[in-house]
């Protein structure tokens, strides 16, 4: 007879800490995206990640956990009232993976595995954000993200971990979200990109990021989070999850090398934003890998995701797309090299599940052969076109009836001021004062003294520019 239905105090709290984690990422993304963005636009591109936790964190506790995790109905979607947000689940019994044989499933409140899920759900729609800086209606976004999420991110997450298609017909891997969440968002940041058009003067005036230390403090509470994403999803306290964590690590930071080296070579000069740059390609390339790959095989997978993303950042230059923060070459490449890695380097050897649970096989060089890598692949192409294709349909609707992009003089004079009333830096001087904070101070002024009787600096010849690293 089935013992008592009981919760596991140590995985319940592993998961509420990895949920922790995960749900300061996107707080750190918002810093990484606003860091490279200009200075102009870096409040609304730090809107639409905290916004994205507003919206979507309601629309998973309603409906989308539900479609998501629900019992499968055809293998697309689940049942969407399974867990709907007008029931409540605090039973003894509500207990994630309960069954009749084992009551206690793996020891965690429904809630809390719901609550984990969630924060996945909230970050994946705020990395599409930054392919479309600096253009994007504040109104059209909100109205893009709550569209895709319905259509895309909940049934996709059905697809490969509610028991869909992905994962429970073709049989592909994903242990943290490689397919479900970075191909996915990608392929989605590449369709919205074009239906809003380039930048006004892309790629002629060079567009820097205005603030690199930001860009390294959003990189590195994105690495710290990480954690939380990959080692969290093993759900349970136990050797996996300790590899996960490891393999995070090391992909990571083999990746920064590998990044780091693609530019020494183009230019001689290894730059903060690559090591940056570096660190997230290399932890988008070991999400799906994390959980079912040998440590050796993880920072091969670093130092070849660092490198090809550092070279396929470039190719919106000669393609002609203007994705602004590099979404497609990092996100969407680096979610691909990992979940085709798995079908050479994935073996049971270090996880049964894969055959247990996932009834996959080992990678090509563990003697599976090509199966598993065919279903890796099949997986994203699915995934790709179901993205790009929505994606592109709801953006080019919502151009076409209240509009998506702002207007071009917006645009140029600043889309933090034209959509939030907003500005990130406001560097005039405090209290009606004639010059600035330094002036003020006696700083730079003739002698280091007091500014009295000092004649004012003749007026530029150029306007000065409002960028202050780019």
């Amino acid at each position: 007879m089935p013992e008592a239905p009981t919760i596991d105090g140590a995985n319940t709290t592993w998961l509420l800490v990895s949920t922790a984690l995960v749900l300061l990422m996107t707080p750190g993304l918002a810093l990484f995206y606003g860091g490279l963005n200009r200075a102009k636009g870096v409040l609304n591109m730090m809107m639409m990640s905290f916004s994205a936790i507003g919206l979507i964190s309601i629309l998973w506790w309603f409906y989308g956990f539900s479609v998501a995790f629900g019992t499968d109905v055809n293998g697309f979607w689940g049942d969407p009232g399974a867990y709907l947000g007008t029931k409540t689940f605090l039973a003894e019994t509500d207990l994630w993976g309960a069954t009749a044989e084992n009551p206690s499933g793996i020891g965690v409140p429904l809630y809390v595995f719901m609550a984990f899920q969630m924060v996945f759900a909230v970050i994946t729609v705020a990395l599409i954000s930054g392919a479309i800086a600096d253009r994007a209606k504040f109104a059209g976004w909100l109205l893009f993200a709550f569209g895709w999420a319905t259509l895309v991110y909940f049934p996709v997450a059905h697809w490969v971990w509610g028991g869909g298609i992905i994962g429970g017909d073709i049989h592909a891997l994903d242990f943290a979200g490689g397919t479900a969440v970075h191909i996915n968002a990608g392929a989605a940041a590449l369709a919205v990109a074009l239906v809003l058009g380039k930048r006004l003067g892309w790629p002629r005036e060079g567009m820097k990021p205005h603030n690199i230390p930001l860009v390294a403090l959003g990189a590195g509470l994105l690495w710290f989070g990480w954690f939380g994403f990959n080692a969290g999803s093993e759900l349970t306290v136990d050797s996996v999850a300790g590899l996960a964590f490891i393999n995070t690590q090391l992909a990571t930071a083999a990746a920064v090398l590998g990044w780091i080296a693609v530019e020494w070579v183009k230019t001689r000069k290894p730059t903060m934003v690559g090591a940056s740059s570096g660190a997230v390609a290399g932890l988008v390339a070991i999400t799906p890998a994390c959980g079912f790959i040998a440590p050796w095989a993880a920072v091969l997978l670093g130092i070849v995701a660092g490198a090809v993303c550092a070279l396929a950042v470039s190719l919106k230059y000669k393609l002609g797309y203007d994705d602004s923060l590099d979404v497609v070459g990092v996100h969407f490449v680096g979610g691909w090299i990992g979940s085709l890695w798995l079908g050479l380097f994935a073996t049971n050897s270090v996880n049964s599940a894969i055959t247990d649970a996932v009834g996959a096989s080992d990678g090509l060089f563990y003697g599976g052969g090509v199966t598993q890598l065919g279903r890796q692949a099949l997986a994203g192409l699915i995934v790709t076109v179901w993205s790009f294709g929505i994606a592109w349909v709801l953006a080019f609707v919502i151009e076409k009836t209240i509009g998506f992009r702002v207007k071009g003089e917006d645009e140029v004079e600043g889309i933090d001021i034209a959509e939030h009333a907003e500005s990130s830096y406001d560097l005039s001087p405090a209290g009606g004062g004639t010059g600035s904070a330094f002036a003020m101070a006696g700083i730079g002024t003739p002698g280091g003294g007091t500014t009295s009787g000092a004649k004012p600096e003749a007026e530029p010849a150029e306007p000065v520019s409002e960028k202050v690293a780019g």
